[in-house]
């Protein structure tokens, strides 16, 4: 039997974060550090038990879908607070909760002594209060605050080294190309809005056979296929899909903590949750979803291909996710939303864990990030070395780890789907599964085995980040971590060593479920009951009978055992081995090739570091055609137009006003015969007038 869930105990949720970031914020000072990570981790660690209760309820059959405030009501139109829980919800709930609480735990260790520290947790609270309402929202109005607030947050976050000026940039970059992507959002949410007559997800839903039938004012557009496609820009811009893509690489300026939560399970992931909710509206629009796989595909394959180039250990992390990204953007526009969802679920822990492992391996190194300059870590960070290979082993779709069910669900959701668009999609997702297998353990070799490098000069082309440079040595010879540097010290304290247990314990407990979650929620996410109850539609994703793809998949599946078993035999398994052989041998075997395979493909690799010149296009075209535009119309509309028509009034009055002041003499005589010159004119008017 069907409950509801405490409205109070929803509230409380969102609320506990928020909680914590006002004091971590408003009372830095007076609470200090150790005042500001305890009550932002007490209220994070509050909303994740809470989350859990909820998601364990859900799982029982309560739901909820209610307005919880009426902010402003016109005419008949509400726009209201409201949540709306039920399983799609509670699990990301969870997701997003864990993931933030081991951020908070780790960010005590990582950014022990750096001076925003209560800002710094103020503003990852903050966030995660932002993705709460996001998730948990039962109408467009909140989903676009929830949606606004991340990409604040994410603002800040990214240029919390404010005094650099390549995390300006950054932040500067991010904030611009989500405005892009949430500009067709907006158009999206506003088209439902003006045809719906609601904000509210299932009075939407309610009418979305009408819309379907509806077509774009003054065209012959599909207007479901319009607004589908303005939302998804949106989620274009927040989810990092080409060409929207080119903020998050630069993102990497930000502390790493903030690139595990930006990256793994909350901000990025919003675009595909909204895709997911959205559901029932995609599926009535074939060329909407054809567009969603055709951009994904691209994304998964061609940002895999840069992720091989990098050098920065973070920028291999985020090329990762961007490929990771387009998996899931393939797999809603297939229409296997339930895959989807679960590769985000798998990949949110899987990719927490390699971006905190990166840092940690940040941190032994003493701030540097250059693969060029680590090697052999294995035998000085052992607790960080072997998580970082479970998180490898998981992202590359190994048998029995969790990446492998959701990323192997999604190469054959694709396969079996007869979508235009789906055909290169399938290429592009099977070849990716090399390119990942590749780039992945090049990175784990260069950082973990082979020779020790650390003890050479650093490489001449190792960057110094705005995260290096704001733990840079202080004038005492040690870094931001108290890590002896200067001259006279023993040469040992130049060497990497493992990092304390608030940084190393949440990459326990995060390679946990990179390991086991994808086992466990195979059989019942994907063909079971998991997203069969919904509450503002009849299912909570909506799998239409055009796209048979999911359903062909249940009748094959046999448990996720024997689907480990049986992957043995399929191409993508061989294809991740190959990239990890490849990476072996060419990284620890013959590092010597890969210089040579670099100067025999010259230009790919040129184009490949330029990242095929996307940034370059959109500072050319977009951006100097922006200020192009904007001086055009400065010159032309402001200064021609609009202050030629003020200038020119102003110089008109004036010379009117010089012209009839002669008129105003002063003598009596001069007013009474102008009185009797127009009383005459008149009289002429009339009689003139009268007689015709």
């Amino acid at each position: 039997m069907s409950t509801i869930l405490n409205e109070n105990l929803l509230l409380a949720i969102p609320l506990a974060p928020l909680a914590g970031c006002l004091v971590a914020g408003l009372f830095g000072k007076a609470v200090g550090r150790a005042g500001a990570h305890s009550v932002t981790i007490l209220g994070v660690a509050i909303s994740f038990i809470l989350s859990a209760i909820v998601f364990f309820q859900v799982m029982d059959g309560a739901s909820f879908n209610a307005t919880v405030y009426e902010w402003m009501s016109i005419g008949k139109t509400k726009f209201e607070v409201g949540f709306l829980v039920d399983s799609l919800t509670a699990m990301m709930m969870c997701v997003v909760t864990f993931v933030s609480l081991m951020v908070h735990i780790y960010t005590i260790g990582y950014m022990a002594d750096d001076d925003g520290y209560q800002r710094f947790f103020s503003y990852i609270s903050l966030f995660t209060f932002s993705m709460l309402m996001l998730v948990m929202s039962n109408n467009f109005l909140q989903l676009f605050f929830g949606w606004e607030a991340v990409g604040l947050v994410s603002y800040l976050l990214i240029g919390f080294y404010f005094t650099r000026p390549t995390a300006i940039y950054a932040n500067m970059k991010a904030f611009i190309v989500n405005r892009i992507g949430d500009f067709g959002f907006l158009l999206g949410i506003g088209l439902l809005f003006a045809f719906a007559g609601s904000m509210n997800y299932g009075d939407v839903f309610a009418k979305r056979t009408e819309l379907a039938a509806l077509t774009f004012p003054g065209t012959d557009w599909g207007l479901l296929t319009v607004a589908c496609i303005c939302l998804f820009i949106g989620a274009m811009g927040k989810s990092a899909q080409f060409p929207l893509h080119v903020w998050l690489p630069d993102s990497m300026e930000g502390p790493t903590p903030i690139s595990a939560l930006i990256h793994a399970a909350t901000m990025v992931t919003a675009g595909i949750f909204m895709v997911t909710r959205m559901s029932p509206l995609f599926e009535l629009s074939d060329t909407a979803l054809s567009f969603v796989t055709v951009i994904g595909a691209i994304t998964a394959l061609f940002m895999g291909f840069l992720g091989i180039v990098q050098n920065d250990i973070k920028r291999v992390v985020a090329y990762s996710t961007l490929s990771q990204l387009g998996y899931m953007t393939v797999a809603l526009g297939v229409s296997a939303y339930p895959v989807a969802v679960f590769h985000l679920m798998t990949h949110a822990f899987f990719k927490a864990l390699l971006f905190l492992g990166a840092g940690s391996v940040i941190i032994g190194m003493h701030h540097d990030q250059d693969m060029r300059n680590m090697g052999g870590l294995r035998k000085y960070m052992p607790i960080t070395w072997i998580t970082s290979l479970i998180g490898s082993l998981a992202l590359i779709g190994t048998p029995f780890f969790s990446g492998f069910y959701s990323k192997d669900s999604i190469i054959d959701a694709v396969k079996l789907s007869h979508l235009p668009g789906s055909g290169f999609a399938y290429f592009a997702v099977v070849a990716s599964v090399f390119v990942t297998a590749l780039y992945s353990f090049r990175m784990y070799f260069m950082v973990f085995h082979g020779k020790e490098r650390f003890r050479d000069p650093k490489h001449p082309d190792s960057p110094m980040g705005a995260e290096a440079a704001a733990h840079a040595h202080d004038a005492h010879g040690h870094d931001a971590h108290g890590h002896g540097h200067g001259h006279g010290h023993d040469d040992h304290a130049h060497e990497p060593h493992e990092t304390p247990w608030v940084v190393w314990l949440p990459l326990v407990l995060l390679a946990i479920p990179s390991v086991v979650i994808g086992a466990i929620g195979v059989g019942p996410m994907l063909f079971g009951d998991f997203f069969q109850h919904g509450v503002a539609f009849d299912k909570v994703i909506f799998i239409g009978e055009n796209h048979p793809a999911l359903h062909e998949m249940a009748e094959e599946f046999q448990g996720w055992a024997s689907m480990g078993l049986h992957s043995v035999a399929g191409l993508p398994v061989w294809l991740a081995l190959a990239g990890v052989v490849v990476a072996w041998f060419l990284y620890l075997i013959r590092p010597d090739l890969p210089a040579v395979i670099k100067r025999a493909f010259g230009p790919i690799y040129t184009l490949l570091d330029n990242k095929y010149y996307l940034d370059k296009i959109n500072d050319v075209v977009f951006a100097r055609g922006a200020v192009a535009i904007g001086r055009g119309l400065w010159k032309e509309g402001d200064v021609v137009v609009i202050d030629g028509i003020v200038n020119g009034s102003a110089r008109f009055i004036g010379w009117f006003a010089g012209v009839i002041r002669f008129l105003q003499s002063g003598y009596i005589y001069h007013y009474a015969f102008a009185m009797i010159i127009g009383m005459l004119g008149l009289l002429t008017l009339f009689v003139t007038l009268g007689g015709k």
